[in-house]
């Protein structure tokens, strides 16, 4: 398979909502328990994002450098064998050139001292990112003015930023629209929100949509991870 086609074939695509959005700056949540496929998620998403030549930036949140990498390259390296990828070494190296990596300690990490990083970054001609992923935040030790300052971030610098929660699926922990603690009330920031839900007799793991467009939506009920390699999939029964 050639890199167009893997991009054109690549049904994670809808899931960011890119083919109905009328601005590109959007905030999208992954939720799930310890251990569901939140990362996985994150890093397909940003892959993406890469395959059509676009720059990201990772934000890892208590997750070391080489940890994170190494996501990258074993959800590439899936990929590429799944499809049969024409060129992939090259591929990989090339699109790999418009990703930064930015660790944070969780007891350092804020939301003014990332945007510090990224106008530094930006003003230097480092990079100039049309998505981020934020992968540990903390979302139940922030409070909604962090979020709305992530929110402004994302129109000021025409971005798409995707996060991921762990979360807590008790029903009295929930919102009216099914969003679990600790992010319930505060959806109404996000343009998509997915829950990640191991389901019985099901060989995969469901992509619940909680918010999104009619198109996503429907992306969701047809998008599953494989348990094992943490990949999207389409035939899961």
């Amino acid at each position: 398979m050639k890199k167009q086609d893997l991009i054109e074939k690549n049904p994670i695509r809808h899931l960011k909502g890119e083919s109905d959005a009328k601005e590109s700056s959007r905030m999208g949540l992954v939720m799930a328990r310890p251990g569901v496929g939140k990362t996985a998620l994150l890093v397909q998403i940003a892959l993406d994002s890469l395959l059509n030549d676009k720059q990201v930036v990772h934000v890892s949140v208590g997750q070391s450098l080489d940890k994170t990498k190494l996501w990258y390259d074993d959800m590439f390296k899936d990929i590429a064998e799944g499809c049969k990828l024409d060129k992939a070494g090259e591929i990989h190296d090339a699109i790999m050139r418009n990703r930064m990596i930015i660790t944070f300690n969780e007891s350092t990490f804020n939301q003014a001292k990332l945007e510090e990083r990224l106008h530094d970054l930006v003003q230097q001609n480092v990079i100039k990112p049309s998505c981020m992923v934020v992968d540990g935040f903390d979302f139940a030790r922030t409070d909604r003015a962090a979020l709305e300052g992530m929110r402004g971030l994302a129109s000021a610098m025409d971005l798409q930023i995707w996060f991921s929660a762990v979360c807590n699926e008790s029903a009295d922990q929930q919102s009216a629209a099914g969003v679990p603690a600790p992010c319930k009330g505060v959806e109404d920031l996000f343009n998509t929100v997915v829950l990640l839900q191991p389901v019985s007799q099901s060989d995969c793991i469901d992509l619940r949509i909680l918010k999104g467009s009619a198109a996503v939506s429907k992306c969701g009920k047809l998008l599953k991870l494989d348990p094992m390699t943490f990949m999207i999939r389409e035939d899961c029964k």
